[in-house]
Protein backbone atom coordinates (compact mmCIF):
# COMPACT_ATOMS: atom_id res chain seq x y z
CA UNK A 1 0.00 0.00 0.00
CA UNK A 2 2.83 2.69 0.99
CA UNK A 3 4.66 1.70 -2.31
CA UNK A 4 1.32 2.57 -4.42
CA UNK A 5 0.91 5.55 -2.32
CA UNK A 6 4.60 6.51 -3.04
CA UNK A 7 3.85 5.58 -6.82
CA UNK A 8 0.25 7.70 -7.20
CA UNK A 9 2.02 10.48 -5.38
CA UNK A 10 4.83 10.90 -8.29
CA UNK A 11 2.55 10.21 -10.93
CA UNK A 12 0.39 13.78 -9.73
CA UNK A 13 3.51 15.78 -9.24
CA UNK A 14 4.52 14.96 -13.13
CA UNK A 15 1.19 15.02 -14.24
CA UNK A 16 1.19 18.96 -13.58
CA UNK A 17 4.79 19.51 -14.69
CA UNK A 18 4.80 23.33 -14.53
CA UNK A 19 2.39 23.82 -11.39
CA UNK A 20 5.11 21.34 -9.59
CA UNK A 21 7.94 23.50 -10.63
CA UNK A 22 6.46 26.59 -9.47
CA UNK A 23 5.30 25.18 -6.38
CA UNK A 24 9.16 24.09 -5.82
CA UNK A 25 9.96 27.47 -6.91
CA UNK A 26 10.18 29.40 -3.10
CA UNK A 27 11.84 26.22 -2.11
CA UNK A 28 14.56 26.33 -4.58
CA UNK A 29 15.75 29.95 -4.19
CA UNK A 30 15.64 30.04 -0.26
CA UNK A 31 17.84 27.22 -0.53
CA UNK A 32 20.17 28.52 -2.64
CA UNK A 33 19.79 32.10 -0.94
CA UNK A 34 20.83 30.17 2.23
CA UNK A 35 23.93 28.85 0.69
CA UNK A 36 25.16 31.59 -1.88
CA UNK A 37 25.00 34.32 0.74
CA UNK A 38 26.57 32.16 3.48
CA UNK A 39 29.53 31.50 0.97
CA UNK A 40 29.45 35.24 -0.21
CA UNK A 41 29.79 36.36 3.13
CA UNK A 42 32.14 33.51 4.69
CA UNK A 43 34.69 34.20 1.90
CA UNK A 44 34.87 38.31 2.66
CA UNK A 45 34.84 37.74 6.23
CA UNK A 46 37.45 35.13 6.08
CA UNK A 47 39.55 37.38 3.76
CA UNK A 48 39.22 40.35 6.97
CA UNK A 49 39.67 37.34 9.71
CA UNK A 50 42.91 36.54 8.01
CA UNK A 51 44.59 39.98 7.77
CA UNK A 52 44.21 40.71 11.44
CA UNK A 53 45.53 36.98 12.18
CA UNK A 54 48.74 37.49 9.98
CA UNK A 55 49.20 40.55 12.35
CA UNK A 56 50.07 38.07 15.18
CA UNK A 57 47.55 37.53 17.96
CA UNK A 58 50.54 37.68 20.23
CA UNK A 59 51.28 40.93 19.52
CA UNK A 60 50.98 44.40 20.28
CA UNK A 61 51.53 47.39 17.58
CA UNK A 62 52.37 50.53 18.66
CA UNK A 63 52.52 53.03 15.49
CA UNK A 64 53.54 56.13 14.91
CA UNK A 65 50.46 59.22 13.81
CA UNK A 66 51.03 62.31 12.61
CA UNK A 67 48.96 64.64 14.98
CA UNK A 68 46.88 67.12 13.97
CA UNK A 69 48.75 70.76 13.01
CA UNK A 70 47.72 72.56 16.44
CA UNK A 71 49.61 69.96 18.47
CA UNK A 72 52.31 68.98 16.45
CA UNK A 73 55.32 71.27 18.19
CA UNK A 74 57.85 73.08 15.73
CA UNK A 75 61.14 72.16 17.23
CA UNK A 76 63.20 74.56 14.93
CA UNK A 77 61.93 77.23 12.70
CA UNK A 78 64.59 79.47 10.05
CA UNK A 79 63.36 82.67 8.83
CA UNK A 80 64.27 84.74 5.50
CA UNK A 81 64.91 87.97 5.32
CA UNK A 82 61.30 88.68 5.17
CA UNK A 83 60.99 87.43 8.66
CA UNK A 84 58.79 84.76 7.13
CA UNK A 85 59.72 81.05 7.81
CA UNK A 86 60.77 79.51 5.16
CA UNK A 87 61.62 75.95 6.73
CA UNK A 88 60.72 74.44 9.99
CA UNK A 89 60.69 70.59 11.47
CA UNK A 90 58.60 68.66 12.75
CA UNK A 91 59.44 66.44 15.58
CA UNK A 92 56.60 63.19 16.55
CA UNK A 93 56.49 60.09 16.86
CA UNK A 94 58.15 57.02 18.77
CA UNK A 95 61.23 57.11 19.49
CA UNK A 96 64.51 54.63 20.08
CA UNK A 97 64.17 55.62 23.94
CA UNK A 98 60.72 54.22 23.90
CA UNK A 99 61.69 51.23 22.02
CA UNK A 100 64.62 50.73 25.16
CA UNK A 101 61.87 51.78 27.83
CA UNK A 102 59.12 49.37 26.81
CA UNK A 103 61.58 46.47 26.27
CA UNK A 104 62.99 46.88 29.68
CA UNK A 105 60.19 47.65 31.60
CA UNK A 106 57.61 45.12 30.62
CA UNK A 107 58.35 41.29 31.74
CA UNK A 108 56.02 39.98 29.17
CA UNK A 109 57.78 40.75 26.23
CA UNK A 110 59.56 38.64 24.18
CA UNK A 111 60.44 40.38 21.51
CA UNK A 112 60.53 43.91 20.44
CA UNK A 113 60.63 44.54 16.44
CA UNK A 114 61.30 48.03 15.42
CA UNK A 115 60.61 49.57 11.64
CA UNK A 116 61.69 52.87 10.12
CA UNK A 117 59.51 53.90 7.23
CA UNK A 118 60.85 56.51 4.12
CA UNK A 119 59.10 57.71 1.41
CA UNK A 120 61.50 57.56 -2.00
CA UNK A 121 61.86 57.67 -5.38
CA UNK A 122 63.29 53.86 -6.45
CA UNK A 123 64.62 53.36 -9.90
CA UNK A 124 66.01 50.62 -11.89
CA UNK A 125 67.10 52.04 -15.26
CA UNK A 126 63.65 53.55 -16.80
CA UNK A 127 61.38 51.80 -14.51
CA UNK A 128 60.41 54.06 -11.05
CA UNK A 129 58.56 54.03 -8.23
CA UNK A 130 57.55 56.95 -6.70
CA UNK A 131 57.28 57.63 -3.07
CA UNK A 132 57.61 54.51 -2.56
CA UNK A 133 57.25 52.55 0.62
CA UNK A 134 61.07 51.48 2.15
CA UNK A 135 61.30 49.86 5.31
CA UNK A 136 64.29 50.05 7.62
CA UNK A 137 63.78 46.78 9.49
CA UNK A 138 65.68 44.42 11.87
CA UNK A 139 66.00 40.06 10.39
CA UNK A 140 63.00 39.48 13.11
CA UNK A 141 60.99 41.50 11.23
CA UNK A 142 60.03 38.84 8.76
CA UNK A 143 59.05 36.23 11.29
CA UNK A 144 56.71 38.98 13.13
CA UNK A 145 55.16 39.29 10.25
CA UNK A 146 54.90 36.10 8.54
CA UNK A 147 56.74 36.78 5.56
CA UNK A 148 57.69 34.06 2.86
CA UNK A 149 61.07 34.50 0.75
CA UNK A 150 60.34 33.28 -2.35
CA UNK A 151 64.09 33.90 -4.20
CA UNK A 152 67.26 35.03 -2.46
CA UNK A 153 67.38 35.74 1.19
CA UNK A 154 66.17 38.44 3.79
CA UNK A 155 68.02 41.01 5.78
CA UNK A 156 70.29 39.51 7.87
CA UNK A 157 72.54 40.25 11.66
CA UNK A 158 75.88 40.82 9.28
CA UNK A 159 74.01 43.26 6.72
CA UNK A 160 72.34 45.39 10.09
CA UNK A 161 75.72 45.40 11.61
CA UNK A 162 77.44 46.22 8.79
CA UNK A 163 74.99 48.76 7.25
CA UNK A 164 74.74 47.20 4.21
CA UNK A 165 73.59 48.16 1.09
CA UNK A 166 71.15 45.66 0.35
CA UNK A 167 67.53 45.35 -0.60
CA UNK A 168 64.37 42.88 -0.43
CA UNK A 169 61.72 43.49 -2.54
CA UNK A 170 57.43 43.10 -2.30
CA UNK A 171 56.55 40.55 -5.38
CA UNK A 172 54.57 43.69 -6.77
CA UNK A 173 57.92 45.80 -6.55
CA UNK A 174 59.66 43.05 -8.00
CA UNK A 175 57.65 43.37 -10.99
CA UNK A 176 57.34 46.95 -11.32
CA UNK A 177 61.07 47.42 -11.41
CA UNK A 178 62.27 44.38 -12.92
CA UNK A 179 59.30 43.03 -15.10
CA UNK A 180 60.08 39.55 -16.29
CA UNK A 181 63.86 40.08 -15.41
CA UNK A 182 65.80 38.20 -12.25
CA UNK A 183 66.29 40.73 -9.76
CA UNK A 184 68.52 38.91 -7.27
CA UNK A 185 72.23 40.94 -7.40
CA UNK A 186 70.45 43.19 -9.62
CA UNK A 187 71.11 46.85 -8.59
CA UNK A 188 68.49 49.98 -8.30
CA UNK A 189 68.44 53.30 -6.82
CA UNK A 190 66.96 54.17 -3.63
CA UNK A 191 67.15 57.85 -3.84
CA UNK A 192 70.57 58.78 -4.62
CA UNK A 193 71.94 55.51 -3.41
CA UNK A 194 72.99 52.35 -5.08
CA UNK A 195 71.36 49.33 -3.27
CA UNK A 196 72.06 45.65 -4.33
CA UNK A 197 68.53 43.00 -4.32
CA UNK A 198 69.39 40.22 -2.28
CA UNK A 199 65.67 39.00 -1.95
CA UNK A 200 62.07 38.75 -3.66
CA UNK A 201 58.93 38.22 -1.00
CA UNK A 202 56.28 35.33 -1.62
CA UNK A 203 53.19 37.28 -2.83
CA UNK A 204 51.40 38.22 0.71
CA UNK A 205 48.12 37.18 1.45
CA UNK A 206 47.20 40.34 2.91
CA UNK A 207 47.09 41.01 -0.60
CA UNK A 208 46.38 45.02 0.41
CA UNK A 209 44.55 47.86 2.01
CA UNK A 210 45.33 46.74 6.18
CA UNK A 211 44.60 49.58 8.20
CA UNK A 212 46.94 51.19 9.68
CA UNK A 213 48.60 54.30 10.60
CA UNK A 214 50.83 53.83 7.38
CA UNK A 215 47.96 53.98 5.46
CA UNK A 216 45.67 51.53 3.07
CA UNK A 217 48.35 50.18 0.88
CA UNK A 218 49.70 47.21 -1.19
CA UNK A 219 52.26 45.66 0.89
CA UNK A 220 53.19 44.00 -2.33
CA UNK A 221 55.25 46.93 -3.21
CA UNK A 222 57.06 47.44 -0.11
CA UNK A 223 60.97 47.73 -0.30
CA UNK A 224 62.67 46.63 3.12
CA UNK A 225 66.45 47.32 3.73
CA UNK A 226 68.64 47.37 7.14
CA UNK A 227 67.47 49.61 9.48
CA UNK A 228 70.90 50.80 10.24
CA UNK A 229 71.24 51.42 5.82
CA UNK A 230 68.15 53.50 6.57
CA UNK A 231 69.71 55.56 8.95
CA UNK A 232 72.67 56.26 7.68
CA UNK A 233 71.96 57.11 4.03
CA UNK A 234 68.28 58.19 4.04
CA UNK A 235 68.22 59.78 7.44
CA UNK A 236 65.03 60.47 10.19
CA UNK A 237 64.03 63.62 8.09
CA UNK A 238 61.53 63.51 4.88
CA UNK A 239 61.51 66.75 3.42
CA UNK A 240 57.15 67.65 2.68
CA UNK A 241 57.15 70.76 0.33
CA UNK A 242 54.25 73.54 1.44
CA UNK A 243 54.09 76.01 -1.22
CA UNK A 244 56.71 78.36 -0.63
CA UNK A 245 57.63 76.62 2.33
CA UNK A 246 59.88 73.56 3.05
CA UNK A 247 58.85 71.13 6.22
CA UNK A 248 61.01 68.20 7.35
CA UNK A 249 59.33 65.48 9.45
CA UNK A 250 61.43 63.70 11.94
CA UNK A 251 59.85 60.15 13.14
CA UNK A 252 62.59 57.87 14.42
CA UNK A 253 60.40 54.97 14.66
CA UNK A 254 57.57 54.41 12.64
CA UNK A 255 56.08 51.28 14.60
CA UNK A 256 57.55 48.88 17.43
CA UNK A 257 56.02 45.72 17.46
CA UNK A 258 55.79 43.62 20.95
CA UNK A 259 55.54 40.20 20.84
CA UNK A 260 54.50 38.28 24.13
CA UNK A 261 55.05 34.74 25.28
CA UNK A 262 51.44 33.52 25.13
CA UNK A 263 48.06 35.12 23.68
CA UNK A 264 46.97 35.21 28.25
CA UNK A 265 49.36 37.98 28.50
CA UNK A 266 48.44 40.51 25.31
CA UNK A 267 45.67 42.47 27.45
CA UNK A 268 48.21 43.12 30.29
CA UNK A 269 51.28 43.76 27.91
CA UNK A 270 48.73 46.03 25.93
CA UNK A 271 47.82 47.86 29.09
CA UNK A 272 51.20 48.06 30.42
CA UNK A 273 52.07 49.91 26.92
CA UNK A 274 49.45 52.53 26.97
CA UNK A 275 50.09 53.71 30.42
CA UNK A 276 54.00 53.97 29.70
CA UNK A 277 53.53 56.17 26.18
CA UNK A 278 50.88 58.33 27.80
CA UNK A 279 53.64 59.04 30.39
CA UNK A 280 56.54 59.73 28.21
CA UNK A 281 54.42 61.37 25.50
CA UNK A 282 52.21 63.65 27.52
CA UNK A 283 49.77 65.54 25.55
CA UNK A 284 50.58 64.26 22.66
CA UNK A 285 48.33 62.50 20.05
CA UNK A 286 51.09 60.65 17.93
CA UNK A 287 50.86 57.35 18.57
CA UNK A 288 48.25 54.87 18.41
CA UNK A 289 48.27 51.98 20.27
CA UNK A 290 46.19 47.91 17.87
CA UNK A 291 45.44 44.70 19.75
CA UNK A 292 45.67 42.15 16.64
CA UNK A 293 44.13 39.82 19.32
CA UNK A 294 41.11 41.91 20.17
CA UNK A 295 40.75 43.05 16.36
CA UNK A 296 40.47 39.05 15.76
CA UNK A 297 37.88 37.90 18.59
CA UNK A 298 36.04 41.48 17.46
CA UNK A 299 35.94 39.84 13.72
CA UNK A 300 35.13 36.60 14.71
CA UNK A 301 31.83 37.91 16.86
CA UNK A 302 30.76 40.32 14.16
CA UNK A 303 31.16 36.93 11.28
CA UNK A 304 28.72 35.09 13.70
CA UNK A 305 26.06 37.65 13.78
CA UNK A 306 26.26 37.82 10.00
CA UNK A 307 25.93 34.52 9.54
CA UNK A 308 23.18 34.52 11.58
CA UNK A 309 21.35 37.42 9.92
CA UNK A 310 22.41 35.95 6.51
CA UNK A 311 20.86 32.48 7.74
CA UNK A 312 17.47 35.02 8.86
CA UNK A 313 16.71 36.28 5.73
CA UNK A 314 17.18 33.31 3.42
CA UNK A 315 15.20 31.17 6.19
CA UNK A 316 12.13 33.99 5.41
CA UNK A 317 12.46 33.15 1.96
CA UNK A 318 11.99 29.18 2.78
CA UNK A 319 9.53 30.11 4.95
CA UNK A 320 7.58 31.71 2.01
CA UNK A 321 8.24 28.74 -0.12
CA UNK A 322 6.89 26.67 2.36
CA UNK A 323 4.18 28.91 2.54
CA UNK A 324 3.41 28.43 -1.03
CA UNK A 325 3.33 24.28 -0.79
CA UNK A 326 0.42 24.47 1.55
CA UNK A 327 -1.43 26.76 -0.75
CA UNK A 328 -1.09 24.79 -3.88
CA UNK A 329 -1.69 21.22 -1.88
CA UNK A 330 -5.02 22.71 -0.55
CA UNK A 331 -6.22 23.62 -3.90
CA UNK A 332 -5.20 20.23 -4.83
CA UNK A 333 -6.49 18.45 -2.09
CA UNK A 334 -9.60 20.51 -3.14
CA UNK A 335 -9.57 19.20 -6.65
CA UNK A 336 -8.96 15.50 -6.20
CA UNK A 337 -12.05 15.70 -3.89
CA UNK A 338 -13.43 13.14 -5.77
CA UNK A 339 -11.03 10.84 -5.64
CA UNK A 340 -10.25 10.89 -2.47
CA UNK A 341 -13.49 9.32 -1.77
CA UNK A 342 -13.04 6.57 -3.97
CA UNK A 343 -10.74 5.36 -2.35
CA UNK A 344 -12.02 5.71 1.17
CA UNK A 345 -14.82 3.65 -0.43
CA UNK A 346 -12.80 1.37 -1.61
CA UNK A 347 -10.85 0.74 1.54
CA UNK A 348 -8.63 3.44 2.07
CA UNK A 349 -7.73 4.03 5.73
CA UNK A 350 -7.64 8.03 6.98
CA UNK A 351 -3.72 7.04 7.09
CA UNK A 352 -3.12 6.17 3.63
CA UNK A 353 -4.98 9.66 2.53
CA UNK A 354 -2.49 11.46 4.89
CA UNK A 355 0.56 9.55 3.42
CA UNK A 356 -0.42 9.97 0.18
CA UNK A 357 -0.71 13.83 0.56
CA UNK A 358 2.21 13.80 2.67
CA UNK A 359 4.40 12.23 0.16
CA UNK A 360 3.47 14.86 -2.15
CA UNK A 361 4.52 17.71 0.02
CA UNK A 362 7.66 16.18 0.72
CA UNK A 363 8.53 15.47 -2.75
CA UNK A 364 8.35 18.48 -3.57
CA UNK A 365 9.99 20.24 -0.92
CA UNK A 366 13.20 17.96 -1.42
CA UNK A 367 13.28 18.20 -5.33
CA UNK A 368 12.96 21.71 -4.54
CA UNK A 369 15.79 21.18 -1.49
CA UNK A 370 18.36 19.19 -4.21
CA UNK A 371 17.65 21.69 -6.81
CA UNK A 372 18.37 24.32 -4.31
CA UNK A 373 21.69 23.31 -3.22
CA UNK A 374 22.95 23.05 -7.17
CA UNK A 375 22.35 26.34 -7.83
CA UNK A 376 22.95 27.73 -4.33
CA UNK A 377 26.60 25.99 -5.14
CA UNK A 378 26.62 27.44 -8.74
CA UNK A 379 26.01 30.98 -8.15
CA UNK A 380 29.07 31.58 -5.62
CA UNK A 381 31.39 30.13 -8.54
CA UNK A 382 29.83 32.39 -10.58
CA UNK A 383 29.73 35.46 -8.33
CA UNK A 384 34.26 34.62 -7.94
CA UNK A 385 34.66 33.63 -11.72
CA UNK A 386 32.81 36.83 -13.18
CA UNK A 387 33.33 39.46 -9.96
CA UNK A 388 36.84 38.54 -8.40
CA UNK A 389 35.20 38.16 -4.78
CA UNK A 390 35.84 35.93 -2.51
CA UNK A 391 33.63 32.96 -1.50
CA UNK A 392 33.59 30.20 0.66
CA UNK A 393 31.20 27.89 0.41
CA UNK A 394 30.37 26.30 4.16
CA UNK A 395 29.62 22.68 4.14
CA UNK A 396 27.49 22.31 6.49
CA UNK A 397 25.33 25.15 4.88
CA UNK A 398 24.12 22.54 2.11
CA UNK A 399 22.65 19.92 4.35
CA UNK A 400 21.04 22.35 6.47
CA UNK A 401 19.64 24.13 4.12
CA UNK A 402 18.43 20.73 2.66
CA UNK A 403 16.88 19.54 6.02
CA UNK A 404 15.31 22.90 6.87
CA UNK A 405 13.62 22.67 3.25
CA UNK A 406 12.00 18.91 3.77
CA UNK A 407 11.06 20.03 7.53
CA UNK A 408 9.02 22.90 6.00
CA UNK A 409 7.59 21.02 3.51
CA UNK A 410 6.28 18.01 6.36
CA UNK A 411 5.20 21.01 9.24
CA UNK A 412 3.42 22.71 5.62
CA UNK A 413 1.85 19.71 4.48
CA UNK A 414 0.34 18.17 7.41
CA UNK A 415 -2.55 20.25 7.29
CA UNK A 416 -3.63 19.81 3.77
CA UNK A 417 -2.94 15.69 4.51
CA UNK A 418 -4.76 15.70 7.47
CA UNK A 419 -7.93 17.88 5.60
CA UNK A 420 -8.04 15.24 2.93
CA UNK A 421 -7.45 12.67 5.44
CA UNK A 422 -10.47 13.94 7.53
CA UNK A 423 -13.37 14.77 4.56
CA UNK A 424 -16.48 12.36 4.92
CA UNK A 425 -16.59 9.77 2.34
CA UNK A 426 -20.21 10.02 1.03
CA UNK A 427 -19.61 13.82 0.68
CA UNK A 428 -16.47 13.55 -1.03
CA UNK A 429 -17.92 10.57 -3.60
CA UNK A 430 -21.01 13.64 -4.30
CA UNK A 431 -18.45 16.07 -5.29
CA UNK A 432 -18.53 16.88 -8.99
Amino acid sequence: MRLSSLRLAARNLLLHKLRSFLTMLGTILGVSSVIAMLAIGEGSKREAVEQIRQLGATNVIVRSVKPPTEAIATSTTETGGSGQPTSRIIDYGLRQKDLERLTSTMPTVRRAVPIALARQHVQRRVRRMQNARVLGVTPEYREVKNLSVARGRFVSDPDLRGTANVVVLGDGAAQLLFSYEDPIDKALLIGDGAYRVIGVLATQASGSATPGALGQQDFNNDIYVPMTSLKRRVGEYQSVSRGSSQEFERNELSEITLTVWNEDQVSQTAAMARTLLEQTHANKKDWELQVPLELLQQAESEKRLWNLVLGSIAGISLLVGGIGIMNIMLATVTERTREIGVRRALGAKRWDITFQFLVETIALSATGGILGVILGVGVPLLVTASFGIDTAIVWWSAPLAFAISVGIGIVFGIYPARRAALMDPIEALRHE
